[in-house]
C-alpha cells in the first residue's frame, strides 16, 4: 500500500524520465501517508485517445467521482 496508477496518452518518456516521475510521486505519497518507500508501487499505462472515454473516463473518473481529489476540466 499504496499503489499509484497513471494512465496517459502516448508520451516520449525515457527510462530516466519515468524513474524521475516515479521518484517525485513516491516522495509525495511517502510524506503525505507516512509510509515506507518500499510499500509504494507506481504503474504507467498508455491509453489511445480513442479509447480514453470507454477505458478510463467512464469506469475510473465518472463512475468514481467520490474518490477524485482533482477533477478533470474536460
Amino acid at each position: 500500500m499504496p499503489h499509484i496508477s497513471i494512465k496517459h496518452f502516448s508520451a516520449e518518456l525515457t527510462r530516466k524520465d519515468r524513474k524521475d516521475l516515479s521518484d517525485v510521486i513516491s516522495s509525495a505519497i511517502q510524506s503525505a501517508l507516512q509510509c515506507s518507500e518500499d510499500a509504494i508501487s507506481v504503474s504507467m499505462e498508455e491509453v489511445a485517445p480513442e479509447d480514453w472515454t470507454t477505458d478510463v473516463y467512464q469506469p475510473e473518473i465518472a463512475a468514481k467521482r467520490q474518490y477524485l481529489i482533482k477533477q478533470p476540466n474536460y
